[in-house]
């Protein structure tokens, strides 16, 4: 059985235990380790694959996962790192937004591999049926409001004046930590990690499985996941980057961990991908040669898209980055060419403007944009700066059809090196 406390030591995976002693404790024998997941969007994002990571790290060391979606606890909201209260979602956004996030937990772990085989449950089915009065007498009755009081989720909430805390919310603590027994009585599990801000919700639980079963249980917090410059990683200006290829395309993932700055790419070589201490030193001592080259970011994009989006996306992503540096453009989809250039201007025009005689391209150069005049088009494609599909334009009198398209409905068009419009033919 692997060493994972050292692991997670090395990698600066590990924030807060709840013993200084628990890598003796993990190195005596497999434990049953659990973390969860509420679905309050219908797909995990960037700032989920610590946990994941974490747990999968387990896994592989020997230890048995439990993957935890809150199907109860989502119908609440953790006020855990949040100003302000959440927008309670409906049962029909729930059960949608676990359908989405089900198949994305299930890429990251093992759930055929005998003892250490992974679990994944939903804690409505043991929370749902449990009547009001009930979980009052024989939870509540339990849980000190002094010591929920001193808890930081919950302090902050209240000394925010514009804030506050509802009851709803308050509650939230009590449905955590009666997971972890639940999951301890129904699974064996001693120990559950979480980001840092789950320390509250963690400890309560394990106070719970104490004053209930006389038991001593253990946790772990992860560092939360933040740039070099104290900002929140996974995020853009569109917003978060989600591990949905419909919310961000495979090349638009890809494209994130590229562009990551020097400064975050060692840490996130060690969160997030398998690479052992040597390979993340020779990559990074690679990568000082020549920061330019993005060597340790291209190795960082490549372990993540394959884990997250599989080979094949992987492959299209790398094919659609060489795409925006000049590679001919075939074979791809609109929604593909529409991620690569998401920024680039763009125009419709009817589909019936490529039939019959075709569009003249001096004149698709104007529609588009890159040129102003006839004259100025001409003068580009005489000059060699023209590019159809990245691919040149020698032909003064091209006439544009139906088979120039570079996808089902795109035309690609480039002047010089980088200047680059879609022309897009619709009904």
């Amino acid at each position: 059985m692997q060493d994972i406390f050292a692991q997670l030591q090395w990698r600066g995976l590990i924030h807060q235990t709840t013993d200084p002693n628990l890598g003796d404790w993990l190195r005596q024998r497999p434990r049953t380790v659990y973390a969860g997941f509420d679905p309050t969007a219908d797909s995990l994002h960037v700032g989920h694959l610590v946990a994941l990571m974490t747990l999968r790290r387990f896994q592989k060391a020997g230890h048995r996962p439990i993957v935890v979606i809150g199907g109860a606890t989502g119908m609440i909201g953790d006020p855990s790192g949040k100003t302000e209260e959440r927008q309670l979602l409906s049962w029909e956004t729930l059960q949608a937004n676990i359908a989405g996030m089900e198949p994305q937990l299930r890429r990251f772990l093992d759930f055929e591999s005998g003892p250490s085989s992974a679990l994944l449950v939903n804690n409505y089915d043991w929370i749902g049926p449990i009547r009001f009065l009930d979980f009052l007498r024989d939870v509540g009755k339990h849980v000190p409001v002094s010591v929920m009081l001193t808890k930081e989720s919950v302090k902050t909430r209240l000394e925010r004046p514009e804030g506050g805390l509802s009851y709803t919310e308050f509650s939230y603590m009590l449905l955590q930590a009666y997971d972890f027994v639940y999951l301890y009585k129904k699974y064996g599990c001693e120990l559950q990690i979480g980001g840092s801000d789950q320390w509250g919700n963690i400890t309560a639980g394990i106070d719970l499985a104490r004053r209930l079963c006389g038991v001593q249980l253990y946790g772990l917090t992860c560092p939360l996941l933040t740039r070099s410059d104290g900002t929140k990683m996974g995020k853009t200006e569109t917003g978060a980057v989600w591990l949905s290829p419909q919310r961000t395309s495979p090349y638009q993932f890809y494209q994130y961990w590229i562009n990551l700055p020097d400064a975050d790419v060692a840490t996130c070589l060690r969160f997030f991908t398998e690479l052992d201490a040597a390979e993340i030193q020779a990559a990074m001592a690679d990568h000082q040669k020549d920061p330019s080259r993005r060597e340790a970011q291209k190795l960082l994009a490549r372990e993540l898209t394959r884990l997250v989006h599989g080979p094949e996306a992987l492959a299209a992503a790398q094919r659609a980055s060489e795409i925006l540096f000049g590679a001919e453009i075939e074979h791809l989809t609109d929604t593909e060419l529409e991620a690569i250039f998401a920024d680039v201007p763009s125009r419709t025009l009817p589909k019936s403007r490529l039939l019959n005689q075709g569009l003249w391209i001096v004149e698709a150069l104007c529609e588009a944009g890159l040129a102003k005049t006839r004259s100025e088009a001409r003068r580009l494609i005489s000059q060699g700066g023209v590019y159809l599909n990245n691919r040149r334009v020698e032909d003064m009198e091209l006439r544009l059809g139906p088979e120039h398209l570079a996808s089902q409905t795109i035309l690609v068009l480039r002047t010089g090196k980088k200047n680059y419009a879609l022309l897009r033919f619709g009904e």
